[in-house]
């Protein structure tokens, strides 16, 4: 048995894959397991926070025909690609570049630099809801009223109308005369800051004197203060650090000791959390969605999300926006599809699994935002306010803003609970995932690891949790923001352009297309291979170019960031993208010959398809511990 198994050994490097190291790899429980992972790890925070909104903001309903061209040419590819890539090689995401096309390995470097990077703000907005989850056990919502010690005179809850009586030194206020008639009406923007309603009749002969129209009197909501200073206490500027916020630190913790004990036994643990963590969400969005239908103002609310202009299909932006969706949502260019990929059974029907998958994703979306805009909807017609000054995108939406909606609904407590726990359970899963893809890469490429797993699981946990104390100070949110730009921003569309280049071109679209007929059984349809090869590229580069060309600096609100809060942010880019022509250009130095015989060796696959087929012929058919 042994000799058999040295002479397949034989033509590999010593980096390929080995019978050795597949008998200890784990696997997936069954399949139920692997797919409720891959739909906890797509069904994120952009599925809630950001899709919503690019509807509403993109057409309504027509947005979903660029979402849906886009998701068929870009992102299922690149997500059957990593799958693929993973279940194929049997390793996690340096190790299989590395075996795919030697010169791209450091793609795998910088998956991993980018998915540790994205765990370390990603857990920060876990920790927030925490202790949003945890502020909402009581008798009413701490963001209900504007009798908390935190509040100022300029809170405004709908109560409090004493506070819009009309001043009569107009000189503090912005005016505009137009006529005798004032009527002025509520308004709410997106911080959701309060605009008084009051009509006055003035005699028009004092009109040049005395009478002011459009006075606006600006009050920020219950739900806006608790946020910024209860909860992030922020500060002015990213410069004033001020001191750390020890309740959300406690949360942070909380947070990762969490996300400790869920991976510290790799997939066996996991596998059976995302039982609970991948379903949850959708019962209780469910419940949300039933609460939210009956609510007076949601169908308005609704009918304004879906709603089809069809001119915006004519806008480049769109397009672009759509395509930039598909890909975070997805997932693509971190290193967990691979590693997800890398646990499967060589013969699991990979092409349905990522077919069924994007569309999953895809549908939640759309579930999700209906969700969102049926409290808008609500909040739009208690306030009287238009829809569109409702809406916001990113952590205004679920921290603010629909807090905000949940606040006036009888029990808003047992509501704003079942709401954070919601997020909650959508947002671990991706925590996770990204997790996981960091310890896979580094223990399938440094194999004394591999016995020291919960070690390296912890000492990751551990740094990303002292990381992410930046983010609890009072100036935390600036710093958050510069990490969830720049950390996986434009340097995940670099990476994701690189590897699609590196599979199509290094290693073979066509031979990669062999590899996935060998595990399904069937050959699959060109169009995958001309995605890889054609479209999918060209795709990736005009939303690269597009990110580039519409950059115009960090910014949170009004604050616009000083020049070294943008070198931070470069410098976070860059420490993942400098892997791909840092290794690359090692691989180069440590070949011999010319210039050109050296690209052609780092760009030779280190194992040919057919080895790797009789090697898994020959693990089914033989006992490795006979």
């Amino acid at each position: 048995m042994r000799n058999s198994l040295e002479s397949v050994l034989q033509p590999l490097d010593e980096k390929s894959p080995r019978p050795d190291d597949k008998q200890e790899r784990e696997t997936w429980g069954n399949k139920i397991e692997f797919i409720l992972t891959c739909v906890g790890y797509c069904v994120g925070l952009g599925n809630v926070w950001r899709f919503p909104y690019l509807v509403f903001n993109n057409g309504g309903g027509a947005f979903l025909i660029p979402y849906f061209i886009m998701l068929f040419v870009c992102g299922m590819p690149l997500f059957l690609m990593e799958l693929a890539m993973g279940q194929y090689f049997s390793n996690g995401p340096v190790s299989t570049w590395n075996i795919i096309c030697p010169v791209a390995k450091g793609v795998g470097f910088a998956m991993i630099a980018v998915a540790f990077l994205c765990t370390v703000y990603y857990n920060v907005v876990i920790a927030w809801v925490i202790y949003y989850i945890y502020a909402s056990i009581g008798r009413v919502v701490p963001w209900k009223y504007c009798s908390n010690k935190w509040n100022t005179e300029n809170c405004y809850d709908g109560t409090n109308k004493s506070k819009l009586d009309f001043k009569q030194n107009c000189s503090t206020f912005e005016l505009n005369i137009t006529n005798s008639l004032i009527n002025t009406k509520p308004l709410l923007n997106a911080a959701t800051t309060l605009a008084a309603s009051k009509s006055l009749q003035m005699n028009e002969t004092n009109l040049n004197s005395t009478v002011c129209s459009n006075i606006s009197f600006y009050y920020s909501s219950p739900s806006q203060e608790f946020w910024e200073r209860k909860v992030l206490n922020i500060s002015g500027s990213l410069s004033d650090s001020g001191t750390i916020r020890y309740d959300l630190l406690v949360c942070l913790i909380i947070a990762w000791t969490l996300v400790f004990f869920c991976l510290i036994k790799g997939i066996k643990s996991t596998g059976k959390v995302v039982y609970i963590t991948a379903t949850l969400p959708y019962v209780l969005l469910s419940v949300l969605m039933i609460r939210g239908a009956f609510l007076e103002g949601a169908g308005t609310g609704i009918a304004y999300y879906l709603k089809p202009n069809f001119s915006i299909l004519g806008k480049i932006n769109a397009w672009v926006e759509a395509a930039t969706q598909i890909f975070y949502s997805l997932g693509i260019g971190f290193g967990s599809l691979i590693a997800f990929g890398s646990y499967n059974k060589f013969n699991n029907n990979v092409v349905r699994d990522a077919v069924t998958l994007c569309l999953v994703d895809a549908f939640t979306c759309i579930f999700s935002g209906m969700v969102v805009f049926a409290v808008l909807g609500h909040m739009s017609y208690k306030s009287n306010i238009h829809i569109s000054k409702v809406a916001t995108s990113g952590p205004g939406l679920i921290f603010v803003v629909y807090p905000e909606g949940i606040s006036q609904m009888p029990i808003s407590q047992f509501w704003g609970f079942l709401f954070f726990f919601t997020i909650l359970s959508i947002g671990v899963d991706t925590q996770f995932a990204m997790l996981e893809a960091v310890v896979s890469g580094l223990i399938d490429e440094y194999k004394f690891l591999k016995k020291r797993k919960a070690l390296v699981t912890l000492v990751l946990c551990i740094g990303a949790c002292l990381f992410g104390v930046s983010m609890v100070m009072q100036n935390g949110m600036y710093v958050f923001n510069i990490f969830n730009l720049q950390s996986g921003g434009i340097s995940l569309l670099f990476l994701a352009l690189v590897e699609v280049l590196a599979l199509g071109y290094g290693y073979g679209a066509d031979k990669f297309e062999k590899n996935i007929e060998e595990m399904i059984g069937y050959k699959p349809y060109p169009w995958w291979k001309w995605c890889w090869k054609f479209i999918s590229p060209i795709v990736i580069f005009c939303i690269l170019l597009s990110s580039i060309l519409q950059w115009t600096g960090i910014t949170y609100g009004d604050y616009k960031y000083p020049l070294y809060g943008e070198i931070i942010g470069w410098f976070l880019a860059l420490a993942s993208m400098i892997w791909i022509p840092t290794v690359a250009i090692y691989k180069l130095y440590m070949c011999e010959g010319t210039l050109l015989q050296r690209f052609k060796k780092v760009c030779k696959p280190k194992v040919d398809h057919k080895f790797v087929l009789d090697l898994k012929l020959f693990e089914s058919n033989n006992n490795f511990d006979e």
